[in-house]
């Protein structure tokens, strides 16, 4: 690996299902390190671009490479043949928090480690000594240690969001690509989860590709933002940039459907509740004329 090579390089990435295209000839870069949010309504996507970045879904055939930190994930639609090597260095957190809801919280930790180990030995549950020491060890990173005895679906959801994100630690990932992490969560677990993320990307350098439909959390806790719409992106650069009126140039209507009704940001400009993007540009617009 080259010790300058990006966190995540995606080149000319596509993938149409159908005459339906999800992403159109997508490029993007993120440095090792780098926070980055991905925005954008439903259907223009984010997530399609995600799972074809982690590796988990093949792009359209003859186009288009994604490299991890320079080692190959996919070309040309093909995944590559030690790909499962390389995803080991990425964490995925998904909406749905993709625990076992039978198995103890240590137990979905510990699988973290499984790509470290062979298949049977983690059927088995023969985990070692220092897999079980790690696992100790970011059950109290993410503040969840007194839960480690139950069962996963006895957690609320901020804290089986949490214990996602333990599993990321023990699997030692150098990069979080979380696909609408707090979507499922209520205002108070949301923030302690994007804090938890903030703090790991301070403390461990972990790099972060997160994806919301929240522009006031985008803002909050990200320098950089990533806008898609309609597969492609439209707009690649600082999170400040993106106020109402900046939001409705770029969405049209769609740009109410990035701030969910009702909820309360975590104290950005966007802190009150539903956005009303026609209203506050007028505004803006009245301020700039007088």
């Amino acid at each position: 690996m080259n010790a300058t090579s990006p966190a995540l390089s995606v080149r000319n990435l596509s993938k149409s299902y159908g005459a339906v295209t999800a992403v159109n000839a997508v490029s993007i870069s993120i440095a090792a390190g780098e926070r980055v949010a991905l925005i954008g309504a439903s259907g223009s996507g984010k997530s399609t671009l995600i799972r074809m970045a982690s590796g988990l879904l093949e792009a359209d055939r003859d186009v288009g490479e994604v490299r991890i930190f320079g080692e190959l994930v996919q070309a040309n639609g093909r995944l590559a043949s030690d790909v499962r090597m390389v995803r080991r260095r990425v964490g995925l957190i998904f909406q749905k928090f993709n625990l076992v809801n039978r198995l103890s919280v240590t137990t979905n930790v510990l699988i973290g480690s499984l790509g470290r180990h062979s298949s049977l030995r983690g059927l088995l549950g023969l985990f070692s000594k220092e897999d079980r020491h790690n696992a100790r060890i970011a059950l109290a990173e993410v503040g969840i240690s007194e839960h480690a005895k139950k069962r996963a679906e006895q957690l609320s959801g901020g804290q089986q969001q949490r214990a996602a994100i333990a599993r990321a630690l023990v699997q030692q990932a150098e990069i979080i690509v979380a696909d609408e992490p707090i979507a499922s969560l209520d205002p108070k677990s949301a923030k302690r989860v994007m804090d938890l993320l903030a703090e790991l990307n301070r403390k461990k350098g972990i790099t972060l590709l997160v994806s919301l439909h929240q522009v006031d959390y985008a803002r909050a806790y990200f320098d950089r933002v990533i806008a898609m719409r309609q597969g492609t992106v439209v707009f690649d650069g600082p999170a400040d940039r993106l106020t109402p009126s900046f939001l409705t140039e770029l969405y049209g209507a769609s740009a109410e459907e990035l701030i969910l009704p009702g909820q309360s940001g975590p104290g950005t400009d966007f802190e009150g509740g539903i956005l009303d993007v026609q209203r506050i540009r007028a505004a803006e617009d009245i301020a700039r004329a007088s």
